[in-house]
């Protein structure tokens, strides 16, 4: 099982059952770093990493913002003048949701590596 899609797909139950939080395991480094991007757009509150002694856990407060997120598989490459055409993809209409792209300069929203113009693979995406 993917540890990516295993959160996301945690993360989209919750959120249909209108809890205010939920708890995701197994972490990883990448799902750390998804989350993060997730946040700093607004879609989720404050989440913290549980070590538990095995692959640890994240506690992520929900917003109630999210209608649909999942993890692409699988990871195709994009470049920067081809991340328009994965929007039109996986994204409902133009300026809603997220694609989540992992980069040379880190994991960035398709906003961020449009400006920076630079392509990578695709995660997950968020609306």
């Amino acid at each position: 099982m993917d540890a990516l899609s295993n959160g996301l797909t945690t993360i989209l139950n919750n959120e249909l059952r209108n809890k205010r939080e939920c708890v995701i395991s197994p972490a990883s480094k990448l799902l750390g770093k998804v989350l993060r991007v997730m946040q700093l757009n607004g879609y989720l509150g404050e989440f913290e990493f549980i070590d538990d002694g095995r692959s640890g856990k994240f506690k992520v407060q929900l917003l109630g913002r999210i209608n649909k997120c999942g993890a692409i598989r699988p990871r195709f490459p994009v470049k920067a003048d081809e991340i328009e055409n994965w929007e039109r993809k996986f994204l409902p209409s133009r300026e809603v949701g997220l694609l989540i792209i992992s980069t040379s300069k880190g994991v960035l929203s398709h906003k961020e590596a449009k400006e920076k113009d630079i392509g990578g693979r695709l995660l997950a995406f968020v609306y």
